[in-house]
């Protein structure tokens, strides 16, 4: 699977969570959901390793993509795509009916993410996983703050959702502990957290482009280790349902 994309400061460090996964049920064929799943930025490569992918996705445009780069992969009997909001995912798939499930980027936009990590939970067999990824609180005060927009810096540190007012494109953003206690709320027993693009955002594109090699290394030895992990712009938490 590893030959099949290419890594970078946003993916590396969930692709080595996923892929611990993977090894640790070798010789199985996963029933994988992925919830916002786009493109099929992670849903192909999972089926190119031999897994089952449903891909729930809002945008009609994003699943035609993904229809069409499962079938150059070769995939296209194992990805389903359909269309739908995380928010009305219990209507869309079977209770207990994943081993894997992927929520990437979703929790920060929708309307509540209290009932979608409920259906989440709900999808998952009892000991599959969820693989889910937020925005990140202090990396936006952070970012905010060094571009000189300190009232909107100021915002994101004291609104209890982490927005920054009517113009925020996200919703809300998280720290460790909050994301962590929605999960556990649901069921799920979180059993790592790791920061996405932890320098990668922070560095000047001369930089970032001119040592890719030295910043993935660097991106991976340190999104593991607070306080490096809770600067970063995204969070990665690997959660799973009680056996």
């Amino acid at each position: 699977m590893e030959q099949t994309r290419t890594l970078t400061p946003r993916t590396a460090v969930i692709w080595a969570v996923l892929r611990a996964e993977l090894d640790r049920r070798a010789g199985e064929r996963l029933s994988v959901l992925d919830v916002g799943g786009g493109t099929g930025g992670f849903a192909v490569p999972l089926a190119e390793a031999g897994h089952r992918v449903t891909v729930v996705d809002a945008s009609p445009d994003a699943l035609a993509a993904l229809t069409r780069r499962a079938a150059e992969a070769g995939v296209a009997d194992r990805v389903r795509a359909t269309q739908g909001d995380a928010d009305a995912l219990t209507g869309l798939v079977e209770p207990a009916s994943v081993d894997l499930v992927l929520c990437h980027s979703v929790l920060e936009v929708v309307d509540a993410p209290e009932p979608v990590i409920t259906a989440l939970a709900g999808a998952l067999r009892p000991g599959g996983a969820a693989s889910v990824l937020v925005a990140a609180r202090a990396a936006a005060v952070l970012g905010r703050a060094i571009n000189g927009q300190l009232d909107a810096a100021a915002a994101l540190a004291t609104d209890p959702h982490g927005t920054a007012g009517g113009r925020d494109t996200l919703r809300r953003r998280y720290d460790a502990e909050g994301a962590t206690a929605l999960l556990t709320a649901a069921g799920l027993a979180v059993e790592e957290i790791h920061g996405v693009r932890v320098l990668a955002d922070l560095l000047p594109a001369a930089v970032a482009d001119g040592q890719p090699a030295a910043l993935l290394e660097l991106e991976r030895a340190l999104a593991a280790k607070p306080p490096y992990r809770d600067l970063a712009a995204q969070l990665h938490l690997f959660a799973r349902r009680p056996a």
